[in-house]
Order: structure tokens, then C-alpha cells, then sequence
């Protein structure tokens, strides 16, 4: 009797990890529509953001979007091959990119699957273990969270008053934050914990110094700050009111969203409506929409373009 709990767990398990992303999703979208459905009084909700639609220039904000995608792509394969050359093998930025490009392609489903490819690639081509690999991506997230944090605290010191009460907070969470990587550093280095150093999730961490990371920060960072110039555009575009010192601000935290797991990007497009509330509530979550989903899939399109590359040197297909 004391045996059968353990025999469903994992069941249970994977049923909560396939079902906790749509019911985080079927709840963000829930709110949305209620406050566009109180929003839109006697309209439909489809009417309402029909017209919405209806006003956007589409054809400016296609010229806005699509050069930042081609950028962020260049910038996140930078940022991948800094670190996989640092810590894993030598290999031309010119080689990762077909392999990051197509990623995004499998990335509509799983980010996570998407970096299985990836990995894949480098154990095959380069005979990267896994568990390297795997230490180092989450190097890259450590360090994309802090750069977020970063520029958030920029914004809230810049945009000030004009944000909502709830960015108070950040400065005390930037010390935290900044306590935390302290020890952090502290704890890789330090001969105490050598033995937990040479794990395999471990591997990035037990290499990598402060330079390491400002590095990354500041790697990532150009992608970041052209965001903010062009969703600043791309929200007047939508008719929302929004100046770059906000935007700065808004940004970052935004950004978090898109890690929280659910599809379509639920949270972060909840996040522009709970952290905008003076806006239209129907402007800011088509707006939210279009960004992030255009964004995914826009850059598995040009995925697809070196999709046969990857192939050929992934299975030697023609």
C-alpha cells in the first residue's frame, strides 16, 4: 500500500507540467477579456479589438519589427557563442548561427526543446557533453535575469513618479538581487563547496568570474535597448501613450513574463495591462499580442531559411 503513491507520482507529475502552462494561460486571458468586455460597454469584445486592429499601420510597424527580430537574432547568437566559447569548445559565430536561427522553429513549442536542438548540434559536431551545455545555458539565463534587473532599475530611476506604485519595489529587490550574486560568486569559487564545483550543472559556474558576467550583461544589453526604441514605436502605432523613460521601465519587467510557461506569451501580454492601467485596455493587449507572438514567429520563418544548413550538418541531409 505504502508503494502505490510513488507509482502514479510521476504520472501526476507530468500531467501538472503539461497542464500548469494552459491554465496559467486560460486564466491570464480570462482577465483580459473581462477588462475589455467592461471596457467595450454594449460592443462585443470582437468588435471592440477589431477596431483597434482596424487603426494600427500595419505596414510602419512591419518596418519596425522585422529589422529588430533580424537583430535580436544576431545578439542572442553572440551571446551564445561568447559563452560556448568560453566555457565549452571554439566555434565560428558563423557556424552557430544557422543551428540558433532554426531553434526558434522548434522554440514555438518549447524553448527547452529548442535548446535540446542546439545541444544536439554541439554534441554531434563538436562533442560537447550535455551536461556542459546544459551548465552553460543556465549561465545565459543567470545573467539575462540580472541584465533585466539592470536596465528595470535604470528605468524606475529615470521614468520615476510616472510609473505605477509597484515599481517601488525594485530597489529593494536590486539589493537582494545583488546580495544573492555576491554569494553566489562567493560559493563557486569558494574551496569549501569544491566538491559541489565539479558537478555537471556546475561546470559554467566554477569557470566563469565577475568579468564573465558584466560581459554578458553588456552583450545583451544593445538588444534590450533597442526594444525600447522599438516597442515605444510600435505602442504609438496602437494609439498608446508611452514615453522611452517608461518604456525603459516597463520593458524589463515584461520581459519576465515571457518566462513564465503558458502559450501565446499569456503573462507577459497580462503583464502590459496590469502595469499600464491608464491605457485602453483593448489597445494594450492587442498591442502585447501581436508583439510577442509576431516576434516567435517571425523568427522561426527565418529559422526555416537555414533550417536545410542545419540539417546537412546535423544528419549530413542535402
Amino acid at each position: 500500500m505504502s508503494e502505490a503513491p510513488k507509482t502514479r507520482r510521476p504520472g501526476a507529475q507530468r500531467l501538472r507540467r503539461h497542464t500548469l502552462p494552459w491554465i496559467i494561460s486560460i486564466a491570464c486571458f480570462a482577465y483580459l477579456y473581462g477588462r475589455i468586455a467592461a471596457a467595450a460597454g454594449e460592443q462585443s469584445v470582437a468588435a471592440y479589438l477589431a477596431q483597434v486592429f482596424a487603426s494600427v499601420n500595419w505596414l510602419a510597424w512591419l518596418a519596425l519589427m522585422a529589422p529588430y527580430s533580424l537583430f535580436y537574432l544576431c545578439i542572442d547568437t553572440l551571446v551564445l557563442w561568447r559563452v560556448l566559447n568560453w566555457f565549452n569548445a571554439r566555434i565560428p559565430y558563423m557556424s552557430l548561427l544557422p543551428v540558433r536561427a532554426s531553434a526558434y522553429i522548434i522554440s514555438i513549442l518549447n524553448e527547452q526543446v529548442g535548446k535540446g536542438a542546439i545541444a544536439l548540434y554541439l554534441n554531434r559536431t563538436r562533442q560537447v557533453p550535455g551536461w556542459q551545455l546544459g551548465s552553460s545555458m543556465f549561465f545565459i539565463m543567470l545573467c539575462e535575469f540580472y541584465c533585466l534587473l539592470t536596465w528595470a532599475l535604470i528605468g524606475w530611476w529615470l521614468a520615476g513618479d510616472a510609473l505605477p506604485q509597484v515599481f517601488d519595489a525594485l530597489p529593494r529587490i536590486g539589493a537582494l538581487a545583488a546580495l544573492i550574486f555576491v554569494a553566489l560568486l562567493f560559493f563557486f569559487k569558494s574551496e569549501h563547496f569544491a566538491r559541489w564545483q565539479e558537478r555537471g550543472a556546475l561546470h559554467a559556474f566554477r569557470r566563469a568570474h565577475a568579468g564573465h558576467y558584466l560581459t554578458l550583461v553588456l552583450l545583451r544589453s544593445p538588444a534590450l535597448l533597442a526594444a525600447v526604441g522599438i516597442y515605444a514605436g510600435a505602442a504609438a502605432l496602437f494609439g498608446i501613450e508611452v514615453t522611452l523613460r517608461e518604456m525603459q521601465a516597463l520593458l524589463p519587467i515584461i520581459f519576465f513574463g515571457t518566462l513564465i510557461p503558458g502559450p501565446f506569451r499569456a503573462a507577459a501580454i497580462s503583464l502590459w495591462a496590469v502595469l499600464m492601467p491608464e491605457q485602453d485596455v483593448a489597445r494594450v493587449a492587442a498591442f502585447g499580442f501581436v508583439q510577442h507572438n509576431f516576434f516567435v514567429l517571425f523568427n522561426a520563418a527565418v529559422g526555416l531559411l537555414f533550417l536545410r544548413r542545419a540539417n546537412r550538418e546535423l544528419f549530413g541531409a542535402g
